[in-house]
């Protein structure tokens, strides 16, 4: 039996409203296109379209994703959804308990390499900036940011590291299979991915199953573990 699909709400479709005159607004200033769009989020042109059409409705990594695209924020086109988002955060705060917070660096991925090659004593002006958090980790330990589509899963999967999330790695932390590291394929080619054991051999998984999966042999070196993903504070400001 097939099921109606439900319309979307009156604040869904301004959504999609205003979202499209963003994307019309400035996709000559920033070079984009529909084509170039559902190619960054790697879906089809047509779910571009139906989000754009108020056929489908936008959800929080989709929305995290075109406003990083954009260059706008997520209440720029959808004020629903980031008051929700500031909802959720606010209801799972305690305020009777202060957490430690402690402070980890964001790097790009060749200073990662320096750093983790080389154990390279960084400073405050080394680091993109700092950003805070209630996981503790080593001394060692670093932010990057999540970059491509190789471990974004397909729709509904979970985890799912979208491109713009950030990820803190600790290489002090042992990586078993199953867990998700940076790993350094040679050079400064970087790739975060699941160590998994098939056959008695090591390989990395990427949850994309449109990005083929990586041997672990003698040119690939274990950076970090990684112990905690999230989406940049500014993404929803």
């Amino acid at each position: 039996m097939n099921m109606k699909k439900k319309p979307l709400t009156i604040e869904q479709l301004e959504d999609a409203r205003r979202l499209k005159n963003i994307f019309l607004s400035k996709k000559k200033e920033l070079g984009l296109s529909q084509e170039s769009i559902a190619l960054e989020l790697g879906v089809s042109q047509s779910a571009i379209n139906q989000l754009f059409g108020g056929i489908n409705a936008l959800n929080v990594s989709t929305a995290a994703q075109l406003a990083k695209i954009l260059k706008v924020k997520i209440g720029d086109f959808s004020p629903d959804l980031a008051r929700s988002i500031a909802d959720m955060a606010q209801m799972i705060e305690e305020p009777q308990v202060t957490a430690p917070v402690f402070e980890y660096p964001l790097f790009s991925s060749v200073q990662a390499g320096s750093f983790t090659a080389n154990d390279y004593a960084y400073t405050e002006r080394d680091a993109i900036k700092w950003i805070a958090t209630t996981t503790k980790a080593s001394d060692k330990a670093f932010w990057l940011e999540v970059k491509g589509h190789s471990m974004t899963a397909p729709q509904g999967g979970r985890p799912s590291f979208p491109e713009g999330m950030i990820i803190l790695i600790d290489p002090e932390e042992k990586v078993e299979p199953d867990d998700f590291c940076v790993a350094r394929m040679g050079g400064d080619e970087f790739t975060f991915k699941q160590l998994i054991m098939e056959g008695g051999e090591k390989y990395l998984r990427p949850l994309n199953p449109q990005y083929p999966l990586l041997t672990v042999n003698e040119s690939c070196q274990t950076v970090g573990k990684v112990i905690k993903s999230q989406w940049p504070d500014e993404t929803f400001v």
